[in-house]
């Protein structure tokens, strides 16, 4: 097999490793050919985050620092990177960092199975807020600590070491010398089994010479095929390098989201626009996840169950396909045929999505229903976008998920309600036709008797929204802290 060497940064040092098979993953390659154990495996399918780890990258001539599931990343993505392992906080002497040294004090660790995930979930939060001078608050900790999952401590003493790391002498990256090193590890070679073509031209250049290869942008669910499924790849072609599809665009009527940025980035773009999305971002999944995965990815995936695509359906968004001798628009629910089925050519990649601006007057709201209230998959996701004109539904988007083979608009509901007066009797009678426009099916997650009774029920809490009741929800809940 004809792989390429990987090169990335480790404890102030160029590591390199050659052979490396397309499908491993980072989790595999730490513990196994750098004997970095501290990293454990528990789920993998990152959903516990005992194998997190922090990356290292230059954007725009600052280092950004994410923590990541290495058990579902593939091992070649690190290529021309920075890599922390719980192993490489301590300092020279052998004292903690901040983030080691606030668990120990607040006794947040029992087992100690997960500890080194939320050490590196700790470490990523302390860089990316402490060491700018933001505070550590508990909402932030909270909801940056949503992709660690602990079975013995109850969270409260980890929330407290997260907002106790600010009090310890302060330990910084040298950020202006990692930044030399990444530079001086230069652009990787072309060719080989992972191809990550750093330019647009270069990638539809690559999908079009390579249709075959398994394409991936994040790696969040086909790395789940690796470690559930245990597939391998004679290619890979990885979008995320692309540094045209790394980018966010404004226009006069939408915003253009380029296939390779990150969920984080792609969420808060979205969160920047309608604020009243923040809580749905979040939920989406942990924060290891969302900076992993892309939009791009969860959209040309096409998962009946991902929470991006009804959001999107409701939003009138539009995607632009690519390859190298053109491209095309479509509606995004357009792009789906069935299941895991799309319109998608074999020499085609998804390269942008265009979001329309809100409208005037516009009242939207994205419901998620799930078993967990974090960092869980969605038994039902219904968004409804909806514009009044004197009190007359004159504008209407609705976007389902996990009641269908597909994501999936619900057009018969629409239809039904354009042009009528928004009334409690028009919203019953629109619930009606909601729960009969799908037929979902019963699974692990919820029977079909409860996917349509709760579709029901979210139409008729969106009428008691608009209507300006508050609190009927847990998204509106806080809870409240004790010592």
């Amino acid at each position: 097999m004809d792989t390429k060497t990987i090169r990335f940064l480790r404890r102030g040092e160029p590591v390199s490793l050659g052979n490396v098979p397309p499908e491993r993953t980072l989790l595999e390659l730490l513990r196994e050919d750098l004997g970095a154990t501290g990293t454990k495996e528990g789920c993998g399918e990152g959903d516990c985050g005992a194998c997190t780890v922090v990356l290292g990258e230059a954007v725009d001539g600052r280092l950004r620092f994410r923590a990541v599931n290495s058990c579902i990343r593939l091992a070649h993505s690190v290529d021309g990177l920075a890599v922390w392992t719980v192993e490489d906080l301590a300092g020279a002497d052998g004292s903690l960092h901040p983030a080691q040294e606030a668990m120990v004090r607040c006794h947040g660790s029992q087992c100690g199975f997960c500890t080194p995930g939320f050490v590196m979930s700790l470490f990523g939060m302390y860089q990316n807020h402490v060491c700018r001078g933001e505070p550590v608050t508990r909402a932030l900790a909270q909801e940056e600590l949503s992709g660690n999952l602990c079975r013995c401590t109850g969270y409260r003493p980890i929330l407290d070491a997260a907002q106790a790391m600010a009090d310890l002498p302060l330990v910084r990256v040298d950020e202006e010398q990692v930044l030399a090193q990444l530079q001086q590890l230069g652009e990787a070679p072309a060719g080989g089994a992972y191809l990550a073509p750093e330019s647009l031209s270069g990638l539809l250049a690559a999908r079009a010479a390579h249709p075959q290869a398994q394409v991936v942008a994040g790696c969040t669910d086909v790395g789940l095929w690796v470690t559930k499924q245990h597939r391998q790849f004679d290619q890979v072609l990885d979008v995320t390098r692309a540094r045209e599809l790394r980018r966010i665009e404004d226009y006069e009527h939408h915003v253009a989201i380029g296939a390779a940025v990150a969920l984080t980035d792609a969420f808060a773009a979205l969160v920047e626009q309608r604020p009243q999305l923040r809580t749905f971002a979040n939920r989406f999944a942990g924060l290891p996840v969302r900076n992993a995965g892309t939009l791009g990815g969860n959209v040309a995936n096409g998962s009946p169950i991902g929470d991006t695509m009804p959001l999107l359906i409701a939003l009138d968004a539009r995607l632009v396909l690519m390859k190298q001798d053109g491209h095309r628009h479509l509606a995004l629910e357009d792009y789906y045929t069935g299941y895991r089925r799309t319109v998608l050519q074999p020499d085609e990649l998804v390269a942008w999505i265009l979001v329309p601006r809100p409208r005037a007057g516009e009242f939207l709201r994205a419901y998620k229903v799930s078993r967990r209230f974090d960092d869980d998959i969605s038994a039902v996701c219904l968004v409804l976008r909806l514009e009044l004109d004197e009190g007359r539904v004159a504008g209407i988007g609705i976007g389902a998920g996990g009641v269908a083979a597909t994501p999936a608009r619900a057009l018969r509901t629409e239809a039904f309600l354009a042009g009528k007066p928004w009334t409690e009797a028009t919203v019953q009678q629109a619930i009606g036709v909601l729960r009969q426009e799908f037929q979902p099916i019963s699974d692990m997650r919820a029977s079909a008797a409860y996917r349509h009774a709760v579709l029901g029920n979210l139409l008729q809490r969106f009428w008691l929204e608009t209507q300006g009741q508050a609190g009927i929800n847990l998204e509106s809940q806080e809870l409240e802290v004790t010592a």
